[in-house]
């Protein structure tokens, strides 16, 4: 009976191991989100064409800061989860409209999280008037994009 008492901690031990192993592996073979080359491509043409018009009327500015409108959208800024672009509307000199023409929208968990940030952060553009906003809470990536990509856009605009 002795025999068959040293045996039982071996086995446990032996389990153990092949457990944590096992673990290890599958924990390692998970694959990193990685964004859609479809949204990437079609973002450069968006932001041509946009900053085509913006460059057309950027030699007056100055005049049509105070009396125009303008349509301006941003550089697409690549973060973890995926592309981040945001167009913004002016007139007279004020933010008007904030679109987020690009978002991380993959999996579910994308969409959950940029449900509730994307708004949030418009109604804090348009408090503030400028890309000095905070980032939402749970989403710092998508914040800080949008934060990127709204000051290219302004810049463009000449705010």
């Amino acid at each position: 009976m002795h025999a068959l008492k040293k045996h039982r901690p071996l086995r446990r031990v032996t389990l153990a191991a092949v457990t944590t192993v096992t673990g290890v592996v599958l924990l390692l073979s998970l694959k990193p989100h990685t964004a859609p080359t479809l949204a990437q491509a079609s973002s450069p043409t968006n932001q041509s064409a946009s900053s085509g018009s913006s460059s057309g009327s950027s030699g007056s500015s100055g005049s049509s800061k105070s009396t125009g409108t303008k349509t301006v959208t941003g550089d697409s800024v690549q973060t973890r989860y995926g592309p981040v672009q945001v167009r913004v509307t002016v007139k007279n000199g004020r933010i008007t409209e904030v679109t987020a023409v690009a978002y991380p929208q993959d999996n579910p968990r994308d969409q959950e999280i940029n449900s509730y940030a994307i708004p949030q952060l418009k109604r804090e553009v348009l408090a503030a008037q400028s890309a000095q906003i905070d980032s939402v809470s749970g989403a710092t990536y998508t914040s800080g994009g949008y934060t990127q990509s709204l000051q290219s856009a302004l810049d463009s605009a000449g705010l």
